[in-house]
This record gives C-alpha cells, structure tokens and sequence, in this order.
C-alpha cells in the first residue's frame, strides 16, 4: 500500500517547515548590514563562530552591535560596550 500525500497535507508541511525557519532567531529586529544597532534582548552572547560557536562574552540590553555580515541565523561583527571586539551573534536581537 503506498501513501500519497495530498495538496492541504503539503501545504501544512510546508508552514510548519517555513515556521521552524522563522522561530530560529529572535523575537526582535533583524541585523541590518553596516548598522551599529542597540541590543533589545536582556543578554547575547558573543561568540568566536556562528551557531553556537565558544563563547567569548555577552551584551546586555543597550549595549551595541555593529553589523557587518550575515551567516546563516547568526551576524557577525564589532561588539561594543564591555566586550569590544568582533564576534557572532543570534540574529533577531535588536531594537526595531
């Protein structure tokens, strides 16, 4: 017996899919390229590489973030406040 999938059973699978995709970054503004952007989340971690990559230090919430490329659901660059340095973060963190 084979199955066969039906239009509304792959459009569902397709929402559902595409909802994963969204749920992984945060809730906030995305990072926008060549922006230094305040960080709305209580905390975000800074790391050395993307997807949770070593972590080498957190910002907190109005500390800022100057974003300098993109790599996958993470941004990467300069980090100011009490880390100064270049790093990744989670995108979806930032004030709108």
């Amino acid at each position: 017996m084979s199955m066969r999938l039906t239009r509304p059973v792959v459009f569902t699978v397709a929402l559902l899919a595409a909802g994963a995709a969204i749920a992984a970054v945060g809730p906030y503004a995305r990072g926008i390229i060549g922006a230094r952007q305040a960080v709305c989340a209580q905390s975000l971690y800074v790391r050395t590489a993307p997807n949770d990559g070593p972590w080498m230090g957190t910002l907190t919430y109005g500390q800022t973030f100057l974003v300098e490329s993109r790599s996958g659901d993470y941004v990467y660059g300069f980090a100011y406040g009490n880390i100064n340095r270049r790093g990744y973060v989670q995108d979806g963190w930032f004030c709108p």
